[in-house]
């Protein structure tokens, strides 16, 4: 019997407790949560409420359920360390250990990173620091058609800058520089790209890499990408494991360039980095440039991938950390998915928190995932952040667009959700921005 201990409370670890239940081995899963999720509680032989800081509790719970590996959910506690501390005990985890989710957790790191060794991928970028002079700042910013300016940390997905969106001058952007050093050690300012973006998560032992297919998320808040940046209001990807947009040389450049990352990850800290490697790709008229890496699975991009895995998901981990991922196949069903959030009303700025809502009954074909909500006696709860998933599952985006759709209103209460994401329309703009990027 594999037992395995998931750490993390949202849609992301619902959907990977699914996926290791479908497994062959039949394994047991154990769950630390910082709020009870109903999805993952019925999926999980045991649970443990409790905050992802205190390493104390979770020691304990480890050392408890003695977890032939862990697998650790969300980007705080990998950036934390929380790998490092379950090693201590004994316990193998598929993330990354501290000094590698330098990968996600400091901007500044992956950019010097790709310049270091070469690596293809990077737009015309410059890091500053609490000591830097405002003056360098400007010339800097006066050098690049346009900016974004990113802290180095994590923010959530909800720091980053960009002109035309959130700024507009120079000097907008030299006080947000400032803004930004005044709690974080360093900024880095990059160009400003015109293209698609598109998300590409790996799978890797620190040297071999698996692909999963790609997608496209969805960060603002309301209809046509409009509104404030948020975690991530739905997301898509396509039967043929491309994008209506993607041609197949962006998505081989964007894996071309994460193997070397991983290697060089590997001869940076001396380890592998074991876990996702989750990339942040945008199609320009100079090729295919990384505008990030996230060192965890992307949320909500994991319910578009792990539904139509026909893998043993299971193996494909205990290979991660045994080193021998070259040994396995990663196989995913031609299927169009379509994820769409419910969130709570305000969301991301004043999100209606503590609401009750209920769940009604969702179409067959729509997949389910319980995301931050808490699960009290008397029902289901609201916090700060997106609340349910779904995601409608078929032949053509068009059909799986209808069933997620379909679906949302399930959820009674103080919610919205974006009903564009997936449509042909915005789609075709999609498909039209690019013809424009990259005109023929």
């Amino acid at each position: 019997m594999v037992k395995i201990l998931l750490l993390g409370n949202g849609a992301r670890e619902h959907v990977i407790a699914e996926t290791f239940k479908k497994s062959p081995q039949n394994p047991e899963i154990f769950s630390y949560m910082k709020a009870n999720n109903p999805g993952i509680a019925s999926l999980s032989k045991e649970t443990c409420i409790g905050s992802y800081t205190d390493y104390d509790k979770i020691k304990d719970f480890v050392k408890k359920v003695e977890p032939d590996f862990a697998f650790i959910g969300p980007d705080d506690p990998i950036g934390d360390g929380i790998v490092d501390m379950i090693e201590e005990v004994g316990v193998k985890s598929v993330a990354p250990k501290k000094a590698l989710a330098r990968l996600e957790s400091s901007k500044s790191y992956t950019r010097e990173l790709l310049t270091k060794y070469g690596i293809p991928g990077n737009p015309a970028y410059k890091i500053f620091t609490q000591e830097s002079d405002a003056k360098d700042i400007e010339e800097f910013l006066e050098s690049i058609p346009g900016f974004v300016i990113k802290p180095d940390g994590l923010t959530g997905g909800k720091g980053v800058k960009v002109q035309g969106d959130h700024l507009d001058t120079i000097k907008d952007a030299i006080e947000y520089c400032k803004e930004v050093l005044e709690t974080h050690p360093r900024v880095v300012v990059e160009e400003k790209l015109d293209g698609e973006e598109f998300s590409l998560m790996c799978l890797t032992d620190g040297e071999h890499v698996i692909l999963t297919p790609p997608c496209q998320d969805h960060k603002r808040a309301f209809i046509d990408d409009t509104g404030p940046n948020t975690g991530g209001m739905g997301s898509y990807s396509d039967a043929n494991h491309l994008l209506p947009f993607l041609p197949q040389s962006d998505v081989d450049n964007a894996m071309r360039i994460t193997r070397l990352v991983a290697k060089a990850l590997k001869e940076d800290n001396g380890e592998p980095f074991v876990g996702v490697m989750y990339g942040g790709w945008i199609c320009t008229d100079e090729g295919t440039k990384l505008i990030e890496y996230n060192a965890r699975f992307g949320d909500p991009e994991v319910m578009n991938v792990l539904p139509i895995l026909k893998s043993d998901f299971v193996t494909i981990c205990q290979a991660m950390i045994n080193g021998t991922l070259d040994q396995v196949e990663a196989e995913f069903e031609n299927k169009a998915t379509v994820c769409k959030y419910a969130v709570p009303d305000g969301y991301p700025t004043n999100p209606a928190a503590g609401e009750k809502i209920e769940m009604g009954e969702a179409s067959p074909g729509v997949k389910v995932y319980y995301a931050s909500v808490d699960k009290k006696e008397d029902g289901l709860y609201l916090s700060t952040s997106r609340a349910i998933g779904f995601v409608g599952i078929a032949d053509t985006l068009k059909e799986a667009e209808a069933l997620a759709e379909g679906s949302i209103d399930a959820v009674k209460g103080k919610v919205f959700h974006r009903p564009d994401i997936g449509t042909e329309k915005l789609i075709q703009k999609r498909i039209d921005h690019m013809k424009r990027v990259r005109p023929e």
